[in-house]
C-alpha cells in the first residue's frame, strides 16, 4: 500500500524546501552581490574620464577667450601664432572634444545632458560670433583703424565676455555636479552592499535554524487537530452541519472548533439580510450574535447609513440637475456675447486693413512708376507692420521698404505714423536725397510719438531701406537704416551696407544717415527688404531661413522675370514654413533694369 502523503509530510516536506531554498538563496545572493560590487567600481571608474573632458572643455574654452582678447587688442599682423592657435581651437580641437563628450554622456542623466545641450549651443554660438564679428571684421591693420569696425566689434566683445562667463558657471556647475555624483554614488552603493552582504548572511543562519525549529514544532503539534478540522469543514461544504466537536484545548485551534458552529448560523443570517437590503428592502430585521458583534452592529448601520444615502442622493440629483441647466444657459448666453465681441473686434480689425491698403500704392501706379519689378507683401496678421512707399518726384522714382516696430495692430499704427511723414516730407520740402528725407522722417517720427517729453525714452521706430533712382541716367542713391541693399550683377549679389541706428529715439550720440550713390549697369537687379523673410523657422528641423539662404535664393532667381521671381519667392516661403506659424511681417522688393 502506497505511503499516503499526509499533511505532516507535506508540511515537513515544505519546510525542507525552504531550508534548501534559503540556503541556495543565500549563495546566489552573495555571488550576485561580489558581482554586483566588482560592476559598481568599474561604473564608478568609468565617471572619471566625463570630469576630466568637462575641465579639458574648460581649459580649451579659457584658452579661446585668451586668444580672442589678444586678437581684438593686438593690432599686429606679425604674431600670428595665436591667430592660427584660436582657429585651430574653433575647427579641429572644440569639435574632438565634443565629440568625446557626446560618447561619455551616453549613461548621463536626462538632465546633465540637457545642460551639456545647452553648454555646447552656448559655446557654438559665442565661436561663430567669434568668427563673423570680430575675426572675419578685424582681418587687416587697416580695419582695426576703421572708427565702425572697431566700434562694432568692440560691441560684440564686450557682449562675448557675458556670454563666456555664463559658460564658465554653467560648465564649473556640472563638472562639480559630475564629480560630487560620481563619489555620491561610489560611497552609498560600497556602504549599502556591505551592509547587506552582513544582513544577508545573518538572515540566512536565521533562516536555517529557524526553519528546522518549525518544521519539528508543526509536524507533532498541528497535525492531528487540522486533520478533525478539515472532516468538519468537508461536511460545511457540503451543506451539512458537523456533529462531531474538537476537544478542548487552549489554543487557537480549540476556539476555532468552539466558534463553527455559531459561524455557520451568522453566515445563514447575514446572506439573508445582505440579499433584502440589496433588494432594497431597508425594513428587513437582523439581530447581532451579541453586543460585541462588531460585524452585525456595522451590517446594520451601513442598512441605516444606505437608506439614508439613497434620499440624499435623490435630493441632490435633482438640485445638481436644475443647476446644471441653469449653468447651461449661462454658458450660452456667455457664448453668444463673446462671439457678438469677437465679431466686432474682427470687423474693426479687416477695416483697418482697409485703410492700411488705401495708403499703399496702387499696382497699375507700381508698373507706371517702377517698371519690370516686384512687390512680395505678406502680413504676419490682418494688418501688418511693413509697408512699402512708391512716388515719383520730377524725373526721380522713391522707393522704400520699411519694418515698424511690432506687427499686427501696433505694427500698423506705426506704419500710419511713417506712411503719413513720408507723404508730407515729399510733398511740403525741397529735401531730395534719400539721406535727408530719411533724418527728417526720424525727426518727424519722434516728434510724434513725444520720445522726449514722455518720461522715458521708446524704442517704437523702424529700420528701413530708401532708394532714389534716375531712369535717364541709371544713378541710384540711397541711405538704408539697419537693412541693406543687394544688387546682383553679371551672376555676383554685391551687399550695400546699412546705418547701424534705427529711425527713431536710440541711445548714443545722434548721427545723421549716410547718402550712397551708386551707377547701375543694365541688367543689374536691385532688392530690398524687411527682417521677416530671413527669419522664418521651418524646414525639416525648425530653424530660420537665414540670411545666407535668402542671399543664394536672391541670386538664384535673378535670372527669371520679375513675375516668376515673386512667384519662386512666395512658394519657397510657404514650403519652408510648412506648418509652423508666421513669425513676422515679410516684404521684398525686386527691381530689375
Amino acid at each position: 500500500m502506497a505511503m499516503k502523503f499526509t499533511i505532516g509530510r507535506r508540511i515537513g516536506l515544505g519546510f525542507a524546501t525552504l531550508i534548501l531554498l534559503t540556503m541556495v538563496a543565500f549563495i546566489l545572493t552573495v555571488v550576485t552581490l561580489n558581482d554586483s560590487k566588482q560592476r559598481t567600481e568599474t561604473m564608478v571608474g568609468q565617471v572619471t574620464p566625463s570630469v576630466v573632458a568637462l575641465k579639458e572643455l574648460n581649459l580649451l574654452l579659457q584658452r579661446s577667450h585668451t586668444d580672442i582678447s589678444k586678437w581684438f587688442y593686438n593690432k599686429s599682423f606679425n604674431d600670428v601664432e595665436f591667430r592660427e592657435e584660436l582657429r585651430n581651437i574653433i575647427a579641429i580641437d572644440y569639435p574632438k572634444k565634443r565629440a568625446a563628450l557626446v560618447i561619455l554622456s551616453a549613461h548621463w542623466t536626462k538632465d546633465e545632458n540637457e545642460q551639456l545641450k545647452n553648454i555646447f549651443t552656448r559655446i557654438e554660438t559665442l565661436f561663430k560670433v567669434y568668427q563673423t564679428e570680430i575675426m572675419g571684421k578685424l582681418i587687416s591693420t587697416e580695419s582695426y583703424e576703421d572708427a565702425n569696425i572697431i566700434s562694432f566689434a568692440r560691441f560684440t566683445f564686450e557682449d562675448s565676455e557675458l556670454s563666456i562667463q555664463e559658460i564658465y558657471k554653467k560648465l564649473n556647475t556640472l563638472i562639480d555636479l559630475k564629480t560630487n555624483f560620481a563619489e555620491d554614488v561610489k560611497d552609498k552603493m560600497f556602504s549599502s552592499i556591505n551592509f547587506l552582504q552582513r544582513f544577508v548572511q545573518l538572515l540566512g543562519i536565521a533562516l536555517v535554524i529557524g526553519g528546522v525549529f518549525v518544521a519539528i514544532f508543526t509536524t507533532r503539534s498541528i497535525t492531528k487537530p487540522v486533520q478533525q478540522l478539515k472532516k468538519m469543514l468537508i461536511s460545511m461544504g457540503l451543506g451539512i452541519l458537523p456533529k462531531e466537536r474538537i476537544k478542548a484545548r487552549g489554543d487557537e485551534i480549540g476556539e476555532m472548533g468552539n466558534a463553527l458552529n455559531d459561524l455557520v448560523q451568522s453566515m445563514n443570517q447575514t446572506t439573508e439580510f445582505a440579499k433584502q437590503t440589496g433588494a432594497g428592502n431597508f425594513n428587513a430585521e437582523y439581530k447581532p450574535l451579541s453586543k460585541d458583534d462588531s460585524l452585525g452592529h456595522e451590517l446594520l448601520k451601513m442598512r441605516n447609513d444606505l437608506a439614508e444615502n439613497e434620499r440624499s442622493l435623490e435630493k441632490k440629483v435633482t438640485e445638481r440637475t436644475e443647476e446644471v441647466v441653469r449653468q447651461k444657459e449661462e454658458i450660452e448666453g456667455k457664448n453668444q456675447e463673446l462671439e457678438i465681441l469677437y465679431k466686432q473686434v474682427t470687423d474693426s480689425i479687416h477695416y483697418a486693413k482697409r485703410i492700411q491698403e488705401a495708403i499703399l500704392p496702387p499696382q497699375n501706379y507700381v508698373d507706371e512708376v517702377l517698371p519690370n519689378s516686384f512687390v512680395l507683401y505678406k502680413p504676419k496678421d490682418i494688418v501688418s507692420g511693413d509697408f512699402y512707399w512708391i512716388v515719383k518726384k520730377n524725373n526721380l522714382v522713391y522707393f522704400a521698404a520699411v519694418d515698424c516696430t511690432g506687427h499686427g495692430v501696433p505694427g500698423a499704427f506705426m506704419s500710419l505714423v511713417g506712411h503719413n511723414i513720408l507723404q508730407d516730407i515729399i510733398n511740403h520740402s525741397n529735401k531730395l536725397s534719400p539721406a535727408e528725407i530719411m533724418n527728417s522722417l526720424r525727426e518727424g517720427v519722434i516728434n510724434t510719438l513725444n520720445a522726449n517729453n514722455s518720461g522715458r525714452d521708446t524704442k517704437d521706430g523702424m529700420d528701413m531701406t530708401l532708394c532714389c533712382i534716375n531712369y535717364d541716367t541709371l544713378e541710384l542713391q540711397y541711405a538704408a537704416a539697419f537693412n541693406p541693399l543687394y544688387i546682383v550683377r553679371n551672376g555676383e549679389l554685391l551687399q550695400h551696407e546699412a546705418n547701424k541706428f534705427p529711425i527713431g529715439k536710440f541711445i548714443g550720440e545722434k548721427q545723421n544717415f549716410t547718402n550712397n550713390t551708386l551707377q547701375l549697369q543694365k541688367n543689374d537687379q536691385l532688392f530690398i527688404f524687411s527682417d521677416g523673410y530671413a527669419d522664418q523657422f521651418g524646414g525639416p528641423k525648425g530653424k530660420k531661413f537665414m540670411v545666407g539662404s535668402f542671399r543664394k535664393l536672391l541670386k538664384s532667381i535673378t535670372p527669371l522675370d520679375v513675375k516668376k521671381q515673386k512667384e519662386t519667392l512666395n512658394t519657397t516661403l510657404n514650403n519652408w514654413q510648412g506648418e509652423q506659424e508666421q513669425v513676422d511681417d515679410v516684404l521684398v522688393i525686386g527691381v530689375k533694369f
